[in-house]
């Protein structure tokens, strides 16, 4: 899809609310796995692919990689791998330039790393998102291959993606090829952490403490495997003219606004497997310790930082954990009772994660711009364009949510604190559609990623208080401080509420703006509409 095409808030483009609740029923996993359940046995091996996508962009750890490569070299063929560009698919999910750059350095990264093993890593491009599943369908049969190993990616367009390539597989012919998907994004299978009845299960609590305890009598779970092995001479002269391919960069709209924005993102966040385990080992050695007590304090940087290589696949949560589990003298018992508050804490969020992905997988519609709770697209948002406007640019007159929306402009990150204060308040304070700072997120962010991303935005009844979340988590004021420089030098608790707590005359030497609605009236009335909306919706 060209930029052209792309309307002004595709995140307001989504089915009905009754036909979600038929894509749940029957859902794009059911449907794929029936068909991949269906192959016939693989034919004579010729040459194998693995397809990276843009979540597993490692060679460390890679289930379906090494899957490829174990195959390769028990059948004696040549492994090639791929990577598909399609700057429409950028555009059409709002991706993010700093994500896209970091994309693209890891995957330039990659190329180095796997032309050591003799594996080329070619790089196909599709201009429309239309034109993927030809393309790489077109590369494998001109290509001569006859097995594709891949990664699930556990979003409804991607699945999808996947089912029509598995139909061109299959089709009759000299052409067929065999599919291989692999579940390598969690530690535990989405889809398999099932209730008493038999259902996926959906609250994090009781699912949080399901895993515990599988990966505590299971710790077979966290074994990564390792990168893949080298290819022969022979294969090496057979794939001799596919080792130059280009690595692709960013489409000129996701280009950084300008060199010092490049190089201050690229700084924060460095590209590469190494520079992951790096940060991993960093936070396991200096931080950790003292993560469960300073975790929700923007201003004490506790928390790993992870989270960009993550949500691309630099690092897998597998090898994560293991390191994890070494910390904890050995043992995979990531409960309270079994390992240190911080380890506990730090864990906690990473279940979070797991669940976030058994959510879209089962729950699809959460996938298309609704949400899970599906009474709220019966809502009826305000349109508040200048409210929108300030909520973006951080000028609500609001310490702790400016503070939040400035650094995610400055460093494409957000502490996940302020990640809910500022959503709470778009959509519970301004009662603007909570899609528009779904999208935004996206848009901003490096580590943005679908699953996280839709959970972490489900509106709620609850409404952030952002003065005594401040007063609470940043009890110095020294974030706000560093973020609202026009508040650096208030003093004591009036950094946390201006407006309110200083006289008059200096408030407005200030230079910041006073507040753009009042807290308590807004957050009544986002109460009301609620109630009032849903009370009788039928999704």
């Amino acid at each position: 899809m060209s930029k052209r095409n792309v309307p002004d808030h595709p995140e307001t483009i989504h089915p009905r609310t009754k036909r979600a609740k038929e894509i749940d029923a029957h859902t794009p996993y059911k449907e794929l796995t029936t068909l991949l359940d269906r192959q016939e046995d693989a034919k004579d091996p010729k040459r194998v692919l693995h397809w990276f996508r843009s979540k597993d962009l490692r060679i460390h750890d890679n289930r379906a990689l090494q899957a490829a490569s174990s195959f390769a070299q028990e059948s004696k063929a040549p492994l090639l791998c791929a990577y598909l560009n399609c700057p429409a698919e950028f555009r059409w999910h709002g991706t993010s330039p700093s994500r896209t750059d970091f994309i693209c350095e890891n995957l330039s990264l990659m190329q180095s790393e796997l032309k050591e093993l003799d594996i080329p890593l070619i790089f196909l491009e599709a201009n429309e998102r239309n034109d993927i599943v030809p393309s790489i369908v077109n590369f494998i049969r001109e290509n001569d291959i006859s097995h594709v190993f891949a990664n699930y990616e556990y979003e409804i367009d991607e699945l999808r993606r996947d089912t029509r390539v598995l139909q061109e597989a299959t089709a009759d012919g000299p052409k067929s090829f065999h599919v291989s998907l692999h579940h390598d994004q969690t530690v535990i299978e989405p889809g398999t952490m099932l209730t008493g009845n038999g259902k996926p299960m959906k609250v994090f609590t009781p699912y949080h403490r399901a895993w515990l305890a599988e990966v505590k009598s299971n710790p077979s779970l966290l074994d990564t495997v390792p990168a893949p092995s080298q290819n022969s001479a022979d294969a090496t002269k057979t794939l001799r003219s596919l080792f130059d391919s280009k690595p692709p960069t960013p489409p000129e709209e996701k280009q950084f606004a300008d060199e010092s924005e490049r190089k201050r993102i690229r700084s924060l966040w460095p590209a590469g497997h190494d520079a992951a385990v790096q940060r991993l080992n960093h936070f396991l050695t200096d931080k950790i310790s003292d993560y469960a007590a300073t975790r929700s304090n923007p201003a004490k940087d506790s928390t790993s930082r992870l989270s960009a290589y993550f949500a691309a696949g630099v690092l897998s949560v597998r090898e994560t954990l293991s390191a994890v589990r070494k910390a904890n003298k050995g043992s995979a018992d990531f409960s309270q009772s079994g390992s240190s508050y911080g380890i506990a804490s730090w864990v906690r969020e990473i279940v979070f994660r797991e669940l976030y992905r058994q959510t879209t997988l089962t729950t699809p519609h959460t996938a298309m711009n609704l949400p899970q709770n599906l009474k709220f697209d019966f809502v009826h948002w305000e349109d508040d364009q200048e409210g929108y406007n300030r909520w973006e640019q951080g000028t609500l007159g609001v310490p702790f949510v400016d503070a939040g929306m400035r650094q995610i402009k400055h460093e494409a990150y957000m502490h996940n604190r302020l990640r809910m204060n500022v959503s709470s308040y778009l959509y519970c304070n301004l009662l603007l559609d909570y899609r528009r700072g779904e999208r935004y997120f996206a848009e901003t962010l490096i580590d943005w990623d679908l699953n996280n991303n839709t959970q972490g935005w489900e509106p709620s009844y609850t409404v952030f208080n952002p003065v005594s979340q401040a007063e609470k988590n940043d009890p110095e004021g020294e974030y706000i401080r560093k973020w609202v420089p026009e508040l650096k030098d208030v003093k004591g608790k009036a950094v946390f509420d201006p407006y309110h707590r200083l006289p008059k005359d200096e408030f407005e030497k200030l230079g910041y703006p006073a507040p753009y609605v009042d807290w308590k009236e807004t957050k009544q009335r986002a109460i009301e509409r609620f109630k009032s909306d849903m009370k009788d919706a039928d999704p």
